[in-house]
């Protein structure tokens, strides 16, 4: 099927991210003196909004320490961590390719804030690629449908023509509550049978593998 909308997620779905926020949330939480968290732990929220990461991952935190946990991540995030991010190999020739197709319109849904999803797409010269996005932070976090919600009507797409791609149970769930189709990615954080529990239409190993199917 040849879907009019194509929605993605950003961190471990277009960009290899997943190492550098796992190790800003690992110097946050010792800064926060909240404690060590492990790859794992951190891996597992991944996709989530900031807040409700934070949440997830450090129950019962005090509001003013939860702020500081916020901010030292942001700092680290921004500023602070030199490790690389790119995107996953193939990813701006794939996403070239969908651009060039009659019609064809991309979306981007993603944990990440609004502040920190336009930085990216500046620094990369990515905004472009797509005709919208929502971040965590402008509306409900994932698994909340309601980002995918807005995306639809602002694109003025059915459910039936979109799909949602993603790593995380997270991308997979808020589209399978709306029932919009839905691709797990296991290049990412999730495992292949965390992300079959969403049912989704099918699972890509490989960044080759996921865009060969899109393009039908």
């Amino acid at each position: 099927m040849q879907y009019e909308l194509i929605i993605f997620d950003w961190d471990g779905t277009l960009m290899d991210s997943v190492p550098r926020i796992v190790s800003c949330m690992q110097a946050a939480a010792q800064e926060a003196e909240w404690g060590e968290l492990s790859v794992a732990e951190v891996e597992d929220i991944i996709g989530l909004g900031l807040p409700e990461a934070i949440a997830q991952l450090c129950p019962g935190i005090l509001p003013a320490q939860a702020e500081r946990l916020r901010e030292r991540y942001s700092h680290h995030f921004v500023a602070a961590d030199t490790t690389p991010m790119q995107f996953f190999v193939g990813v701006e020739a794939q996403i070239a390719r969908l651009r060039s197709r009659e019609q064809q319109r991309l979306a981007v849904a993603t944990g990440k804030s609004r502040r920190g999803l336009d930085r990216i797409f500046t620094e990369t010269g990515s905004g472009e690629w797509f005709h919208a996005s929502r971040t965590a932070d402008e509306t409900r976090s994932k698994p909340h449908p309601q980002m995918l919600s807005e995306l639809l009507a602002e694109l003025s797409v059915p459910v039936e023509r979109a799909v949602m791609v993603g790593d995380t149970e997270y991308d997979l769930e808020m589209a399978r509550a709306i029932g919009m189709d839905r691709v797990g990615v296991t290049y990412g954080v999730h495992t292949p049978e965390r992300l079959a529990l969403s049912q989704p239409r099918w699972i890509a190993h490989s960044v080759e593998e996921l865009f060969d199917r899109l393009h039908g």
